[in-house]
Parts: C-alpha cells; sequence; structure tokens
C-alpha cells in the first residue's frame, strides 16, 4: 500500500488550467457539487479523470489556489508528477499549443525514456515521461 491514490491541481483560475489539461493530455475534468455546501471558490471542487480505471496511473482534482503562486527560478514546496505520454514531442508540441511552457527541454534517462519539465498555465511544475530503455 503506501501509494499515491489522488493528486491535486491549485489554480488561481480553474477553468484555465481545466482547458490546458484537456487539450494538452486529453483529460476529462468536470465540476463536482458537494450536496448542502455553499458555493463559494474555496468550496469548488473539479473532479480530473487522466485515463480509463483499467490502465496505470490516478485520478485527481483541480481546486482553486490555496497559497501563493508558484515564482520562477525559486524552490519548489510542493510535490511534482510526472505524466506519462506515448510521444513527448508531440506532447510538448500540445503544451505549449494550450498555452505552457517547457522549462527543462527533452533529455534521455538511461534505460528509462525521454523526459521533459512543464510548466502549466497557473504556473505549476510537472514533468513527461516517454518509456523507452534505449534512451541515452
Amino acid at each position: 500500500m503506501n501509494r499515491i491514490i489522488h493528486f491535486e491541481i491549485q489554480a488561481d483560475d480553474p477553468g484555465r488550467a481545466a482547458q490546458f489539461y484537456r487539450d494538452a493530455f486529453g483529460w476529462e475534468i468536470r465540476e463536482w457539487v458537494m450536496p448542502g455546501i455553499e458555493m463559494k471558490d474555496e468550496n469548488r471542487y473539479w473532479f480530473v479523470i487522466t485515463g480509463p480505471d483499467t490502465d496505470p496511473g490516478i485520478n485527481g482534482g483541480l481546486v482553486f489556489r490555496r497559497g501563493p503562486a508558484p515564482v520562477e527560478n525559486q524552490a519548489v514546496n510542493a510535490y511534482t508528477c510526472t505524466i506519462g505520454v506515448p510521444d513527448l514531442d508531440r506532447s510538448v508540441d500540445l503544451v505549449r499549443k494550450a498555452g505552457g511552457s517547457i522549462i527543462l527541454p527533452r533529455m534521455g534517462i538511461p534505460g528509462i525514456g525521454w523526459w521533459a519539465q512543464c510548466r502549466d498555465t497557473e504556473g505549476n511544475l510537472f514533468g513527461m515521461l516517454q518509456e523507452d530503455p534505449n534512451a541515452s
């Protein structure tokens, strides 16, 4: 056990963030309304479905940012996630088209695959990895 089973993306603009992840990765994102809870921004929640339950991976959520936004070139003070992708070059293009940026370009991790680090529209860092045991 003791595996990560859920993640949350914090965003200044959850609608913009949701559109970014839909466009870049095809994720399904839908708002969930908890019965009996007043609909203030701090209570709003979006489910993030990253793929079918039969595939490896986890699903998560999207919330309004609850602290200061990330600052460029400052140490990361949160978990960062890596997204498995079938084609890193195509995914890099999709991230850029969706409004994100590439922080560390494609690099080989020998025996594992090809990796890049990105920033979403909300300033959050994440990685992308195309598995390839022949990567160098």
